[in-house]
């Protein structure tokens, strides 16, 4: 039960770094772009590094144990792929102009920029009172769509937190050391989604309260997701102590394992290039994995 408990804890504070991310997107006075780089670069480095080297194998020396060295080597590739094909599945199902793992127009990006750095009128726009009109009609409308980016982003990362909840409150579950490392992964790459639910609803709404607590209802989804598949899987599996088979922890650390690789891949990396500077990406996708090599080491 501590375990469970320790478990649950870690996820929570994994998903309400969300809520952090709020925070520092109403504290600062602009965005530090290379710092989103380099701290969603290090988290990728963290989810490669972990899956690879810690989850994929704990998860295939379960399966061998139980269908031989030949059978449990397939169903751990099997695992992996259908982890990799879940989130997949779950990434798509989302329209990608609300889907916070998308590329999006600089126009919207312009919102996480400080007032100074907006972008000048466009040549031969009018001016005077017609501009005035145009100008009062263009910022209604730019604020209905900020606020339903807002609340579909906060949907989306809602959906998507479910499995990455699952992810570290089960390496929690199974060892406490790594599911820290994993939550702390989790936890950076949860700021700046923080920061891209919070900012159009606050720009729409001028309400930092409720931008906060959209934010962090969007964190909120990795502990309930964890909390309910484990309930279900207790449910179904278990046996009458409660415990789950080792192969059904070896399939579900191979699907762990592909669903980090995939947010790692599809949503961590291309954000830290998109926010960086030159090798700010690399040092941060190298730094994790050393960290976290450092940290599996002295354990």
């Amino acid at each position: 039960m501590d375990n469970v408990l320790f478990a649950m804890a870690l996820t929570m504070a994994a998903g309400m770094a969300t809520a952090i991310g709020s925070v520092i997107a109403f504290a600062a006075r602009r965005t530090n772009y290379r710092f989103l780089s380099v701290a969603t670069g290090f988290s990728a480095g963290v989810m490669l590094y972990v899956s690879f080297v810690e989850i994929l194998p704990k998860g295939s020396e379960a399966l061998v144990t139980v269908y031989g060295g030949s059978g449990g080597e397939w169903v751990t590739a099997a695992s992996f792929f259908a982890g990799i094909l879940l989130i997949g599945v779950i990434d798509n199902l989302i329209p990608s102009a609300e889907n916070p793992h998308e590329p999006h127009p600089e126009r919207e990006q312009q919102m996480l920029r400080a007032p100074s750095e907006e972008q000048a009128p466009s040549p031969g726009v009018a001016v005077g009172a017609t501009a005035g009109a145009q100008a009062h009609a263009t910022q209604n409308a730019n604020h209905e769509h900020l606020m339903r980016t807002g609340l579909f982003t906060a949907l989306a990362i809602a959906i998507h937190n479910f499995p990455e909840g699952l992810a570290t409150f089960l390496a929690a579950l199974e060892d406490p050391g790594l599911g820290v490392a994993i939550a702390v992964a989790v936890a950076l790459h949860n700021i700046p989604e923080g920061i891209s639910v919070s900012v159009p609803i606050y720009y729409a709404t001028g309400d930092r309260r409720k931008a906060f607590i959209y934010s962090a209802l969007s964190g909120l989804a990795e502990p309930v997701g964890a909390g309910v598949a484990y309930l279900a899987l207790r449910l179904f599996v278990g046996d009458a102590s409660g415990v789950m088979p080792a192969q059904v922890m070896g399939i579900l650390f191979g699907i762990v394992a592909g669903i980090m690789v995939y947010i790692s891949v599809d949503e961590l990396l291309p954000t830290s290039r998109a926010y960086g500077r030159g090798h700010d990406s690399l040092f941060g996708l190298v730094a994790g994995m050393a960290v976290m090599a450092l940290s599996l080491l002295l354990m």
